[in-house]
């Protein structure tokens, strides 16, 4: 579980990233490459929802302090939500051609709205349980788009949009396959959040297993436009026991996300000893 030294750093990390234009924090007065107003609008109603900012603080009793494994709360939401709409923005500016929300005879402005909510409501079944999470979030995040959507669609596009959001979350989890690309984008930003303990593999504290102590090896996760793919995953590491992080879990949410031939994952071991093991590395 990470500390609050991992909380505080974390933190600091995100706010000196604020404008630093590397695919860790989604602006919304940046201009992006997909239409962005509806998200935005979207957005500041999510945002200022007392049930859903309930939900996202109390999704993290289960996981942190009944289980002991690490965070899922409000921090891990804001961390996967930046991520997946910067990855969507940087997937948008290589001509990525979305079918989720068009396959819906939906708006092009509705694939950020679907990204968004599943990103903030993936993981709120934890109130429930750890176990089984995603399944348990549906029914969950069901009854909250049922009194959100109406404010921004009408019936038909309220069904469409809610029927995409849902595949989303419980597409997170790796072991259902995501059909749209949407989809695709939230399950690999979940596992984007890895950085200085953040590992989306739970583990108990204080454990030296390999979980945790590849974890606690991930300094920086960036990303960026690619050359031979639309999007460079650049991942920094303190020593070599990072690979195990990144091959185990973010290799595995990439799979079958329908992202494969997108994404670029080269990981760094910034650590500056002779007996570095691993100086870089393509997954």
């Amino acid at each position: 579980m990470a500390d609050d030294s991992d909380e505080r750093r974390v933190a600091e990390s995100l706010e000196e990233d604020s404008s630093a234009g590397n695919g860790r924090v989604y602006d919304p007065d940046d201009d992006h490459a997909f239409p962005d107003e509806r998200v935005n609008d979207v957005l500041a109603v999510v945002d200022e929802d007392p049930e859903i900012t309930t939900y996202l603080e109390a999704q993290n009793v289960n996981p942190v302090k009944r289980k002991r494994y690490n965070d899922h709360g409000t921090k891990h939401i804001e961390i996967v939500r930046n991520r997946a709409l910067c990855l969507y923005d940087l997937l948008k500016r290589q001509g990525i051609e979305f079918n989720g929300a068009r396959q819906q005879g939906l708006d092009e402005a509705d694939e950020a709205v679907i990204i968004a909510l599943a990103a903030v409501l993936h993981d709120i079944g934890h109130v429930i349980h750890r176990d089984e999470h995603p399944y348990y979030s549906l029914p969950l995040a069901a009854d909250l788009l049922d009194r959100l959507l109406p404010e921004f669609y009408d019936v038909p596009e309220q069904v469409r949009v809610k029927g995409e959001v849902l595949h989303a979350i419980l597409c997170h989890h790796t072991s259902e396959e995501p059909l749209t690309l949407e989809a695709g984008v939230v399950r690999v930003a979940d596992a984007l959040d890895m950085e200085r303990g953040r590992s989306r593999v739970p583990y108990e504290e204080g454990g030296r297993g390999i979980n945790t102590v590849s974890s606690q090896a991930i300094e920086r996760v960036s990303l960026s436009e690619g050359e031979e793919r639309a999007v460079l995953i650049e991942i920094q590491m303190r020593n070599a026991a990072g690979v195990y992080q990144v091959d185990s879990l973010l290799k595995a949410k990439i799979k079958e996300s329908g992202l494969e031939e997108h994404l670029r994952i080269v990981a760094i071991n910034a650590h500056t000893d002779e007996d570095r093991i691993v100086e870089r590395i393509e997954l």
